[in-house]
């Protein structure tokens, strides 16, 4: 049995399309791997704060040190991070906000990338600790992007991933979707097309 976390992260809900591919991908999933266990958490819904002096007080600090808050915003962080280092595949959706991905999954990023947990430095530099598993990012963009210079989203991703060890990543893009005629029918076939090879 393998473990799946996906990570919503659009603002919107009905009318979202990485949901949509969500909601596709979790389908085809269970379809193929009935006895996976699938964790889907929601950053629009359940929002994690950014990263505050609290949350650095309740890493840094020792524990008969740490005030409340600075426990109660560790113990979420452990959370979140526990989550990921269970997780044998990571779903990230991603839609993009003003070329880059949405505020709320940067918080993320931040609550788990944590020294000694995910991420270890070494006499070589940062070493990622969560070799092994694999990613899929199911972006939506309202252009046109990938592969350009303006495409700010896959980069970094790949990079923060790759720094915690993830390097085994399928980007799966919906683009166009704000470009009218038929690029927003044709750019979320093609999305579609590539994500039911996936499972």
């Amino acid at each position: 049995m393998s473990r799946v976390l996906i990570i919503e992260s659009s603002a919107r809900q009905q009318d979202s399309v990485s949901r949509q591919l969500t909601q596709q991908f979790i389908g085809q999933w269970q379809a193929a791997h009935p006895a996976d266990q699938i964790t889907v958490r929601d950053l629009a819904t359940h929002p994690v704060p950014h990263l505050d002096s609290t949350l650095m007080g309740g890493w840094m600090k020792p524990a008969d040190q740490r005030n409340e808050a600075e426990q109660s915003a560790l113990q979420r962080s452990d959370l979140l991070t526990n989550e990921l280092v269970a997780a044998d595949v990571l779903v990230l959706a991603a839609p993009m906000y003003n070329f880059a991905i949405p505020s709320t999954l940067k918080a993320w990023f931040d609550h788990v990338l944590r020294a000694g947990v995910t991420f270890k430095y070494g006499e070589t530099g940062p070493q990622g600790l969560l070799i092994g598993k694999r990613a899929y990012v199911l972006t939506a963009r309202g252009g046109i992007y990938a592969g350009s210079s303006l495409d700010h989203q896959e980069p970094y991703l790949r990079q923060v991933l790759g720094f915690v060890g993830i390097h085994d990543v399928t980007f799966i893009h919906a683009e166009g979707l704000n470009m009218g005629g038929d690029f927003l029918e044709k750019g979320l076939n093609q999305a579609k097309a590539k994500l039911a090879q996936v499972a």
